[in-house]
């Protein structure tokens, strides 16, 4: 049986340290974090994340603001509220909730975000620099999934062959540059790659994040390799549902050193990521040394 990566107690311990370390910045700097997060519209599932995020911000000492619009909020309105939060120097993190209502400009609202300020990180400022070796603010998924990795096999990855199965704007691409830049060989896979099965099995790691149940099978893991399973996936079995990733995970655990179970991977570190990004914000903003450098 291979080690499973908790991500559940790794985030609570994440969120600790963030909470110390807010407090002896503020006693330090006379500052403390600041993040805002706009909900626009009634999406049962985003006002969960939003409460859920606003309760683990005040619990680590942060200034917390949530901003709820009605659904017929206009570009107009909500991209003057992104001006604002951009302007007032208590705010160091703006998050806008996805998805966004239908008649709204997605990529322009985020782009609005003042990148410094930008804590999911995707703004094209920050997919630069992280493109670049040197990152501002990374998106939070695959920060996640690296300081899990390095939880277990170390702090230097170097020499190590990642396969990421997905070449998406939020987990793919930015994972592929977060472990280029830890000096792994790198390889992506994607819906037009040939024999996707064959590569995994030459990775020491690979990060599934394709959004398909069960894609990666178990022969696809070789022994010993590190298995970060990225995907929530909605299956129905015996007339019930049930949560699982895009790795087949009863095989894969039997040849994998270490992998994330879901739920309970991944997941949790998003939220303690965006935490940890709004520090490092405050940090950037104010001339402080982050205590989270990469």
């Amino acid at each position: 049986m291979s080690n499973l990566i908790d991500g559940k107690a790794f985030a609570q311990n994440l969120r600790q340290t963030i909470t110390t370390q807010t407090a002896e910045l503020e006693k330090k700097h006379h500052i403390r974090p600041g993040l805002a997060v706009i909900l626009v519209g009634e999406d049962p599932a985003s006002q969960v994340y939003v409460r859920n995020k606003e309760k683990f911000a005040i619990e680590c000492g942060f200034k917390s603001e949530t901003f709820r619009l009605s659904t017929d909020t206009t570009q107009v309105e909500l991209l003057a509220l992104i001006d604002q939060l951009n302007n007032d120097a208590t705010i160091h993190g703006i998050l806008v909730q996805l998805p966004l209502p239908k008649h709204l400009h997605e990529e322009e609202v985020l782009n609005a975000i003042n990148p410094l300020k930008d804590v999911d990180g995707f703004h094209p400022v920050n997919i630069g620099q992280l493109s670049i070796g040197k990152p501002y603010l990374i998106p939070c998924t695959p920060l996640g999934s690296l300081l899990l990795l390095q939880d277990k096999l170390g702090k230097d990855l170097s020499g190590k062959h990642a396969v990421i199965v997905g070449r998406s704007n939020i987990v793919g691409k930015p994972m592929m540059q977060l472990l280029l830049s830890q000096n792994c060989t790198v390889t992506i896979a994607h819906s037009r790659t040939k024999d996707v099965a064959s590569l995994c099995r030459e990775a020491d790691i690979v990060v599934a994040a394709v959004g398909v149940p069960k894609l990666v099978k178990g022969d696809w893991i070789k022994k010993g390799a590190a298995v970060i399973d990225v995907g929530i996936n909605r299956i129905e079995e015996d007339g019930k549902t049930r949560l699982v990733g895009d790795v087949d995970f009863d095989e894969a655990v039997k040849n994998a050193a270490y992998i994330t179970p879901v739920p309970g991977g991944v997941g949790p570190m998003t939220i303690a990521c965006l935490l940890r990004n709004t520090l490092t914000a405050m940090c950037l903003q104010n001339n402080i040394e982050d205590p989270n450098k990469l």
